[in-house]
C-alpha cells in the first residue's frame, strides 16, 4: 500500500504551540491507558513494517465511491472503544478561514494567535498581523495511512478521539494532541468502517459542495469470499 505512515508528523516547535493552545483553550483531550498505549504501539509498528493490519481489508467501492475498508470476514469481532489506528498524516498551521480544498484534512484546533517569531515561522508570505487567527490542521492527502480509506456515514461505527500521548516505555513518540480512530460499537466481520466526517457544526461538505454519499455499515459488505456486496442494490461484483 502506498499509504504507510505509522502517526502524524509533528516538528518540535508546532509541539510547544499545541501544548500552549491546548493549555489556553482548555481544549479537552483524552489520556491514553494503558492499554490504549500498547494498542497505540502495536498498531503504529504494524503499519510502519506493512502498511496495513491483517484484520482488516482495502476494497474498491461501486458508484465511483473510491476505496473502503471493510473487517476481514474470519476476523474476530471488533469491540467497542478497541482502537484502530491513527489518523495519520502532516501537521501544519494555515490561516484560519483561508479554505482548504483537501478531502483529507481533519481540523485540529482553531482560534490560535501566534507570535512574530511564530508568524515569521510558519507563515513566510505574509507581513506580521497581532490580531491574524491560524488554524491547526492534519492533512492526508500526501502523506498517511489506511484511515484515509475510512468513509463518511451519518451512522458510523468508528469515531476519532483527541489523545494526549505522554512519554512512555513503549517507544511511542510523545503527542500534545493526536487523532486516533476507536470503534463506537462492535464491528461485525464483513462490516465497513465508517465514520462522521461532520462536527457540531456540519462543516464538512458544504466548503466542498459534495452531497454524501447515504452509507451505513451494512450497504456494502463483504462475504465469505471477501467479495463485495452492495446490499442497497443487490448486486455483488469483486476486485
Amino acid at each position: 500500500m502506498k499509504f504507510k505512515l505509522a502517526r502524524q508528523i509533528l516538528s518540535k516547535d508546532l509541539h510547544e504551540i499545541i501544548e500552549r493552545e491546548v493549555k489556553r483553550q482548555k481544549f479537552v483531550v483524552l489520556r491514553p491507558t494503558k492499554k490504549n498505549l500498547t494498542e497505540l504501539a502495536e498498531v503504529s509498528g504494524t503499519i510502519q513494517k506493512q502498511g496495513f493490519v491483517k484484520h482488516l481489508v482495502r476494497k474498491k467501492l461501486s458508484h465511483n465511491l473510491g476505496h473502503g475498508i471493510f473487517l476481514h470476514k474470519e476476523a474476530q469481532p471488533v469491540a467497542k472503544g478497541q482502537m484502530i489506528a491513527p489518523y495519520a498524516g502532516a501537521v501544519s498551521l494555515v490561516p484560519q478561514y483561508g479554505g482548504d480544498n483537501s478531502a483529507y484534512v481533519f481540523d485540529l484546533l482553531s482560534e490560535i494567535l501566534l507570535t512574530k517569531e511564530e508568524q515569521a515561522l510558519f507563515d513566510k508570505e505574509r507581513n506580521y498581523h497581532p490580531r491574524r487567527r491560524y488554524s491547526l490542521i492534519l492533512d492526508a492527502y500526501k502523506q498517511g495511512n489506511f484511515t484515509r480509506y475510512i468513509n463518511h456515514s451519518s451512522h458510523p461505527n468508528i469515531i476519532a478521539r483527541y489523545f494526549k500521548i505522554p512519554t512512555n516505555s513503549l517507544g511511542l513518540e510523545p503527542a500534545p494532541l493526536e487523532i486516533i480512530y476507536m470503534a463506537k460499537k462492535t464491528i461485525l466481520p464483513g462490516e465497513q468502517l465508517l465514520v462522521s466526517y461532520e462536527d457540531e457544526e456540519e462543516s464538512y461538505w458544504g466548503p466542498l459542495k459534495i452531497k454524501p454519499f447515504p452509507m451505513t455499515p451494512q450497504t456494502f459488505q463483504l462475504d465469505a469470499s471477501l467479495k463485495l456486496i452492495s446490499t442497497s442494490d443487490s448486486i455483488a461484483f469483486s476486485i
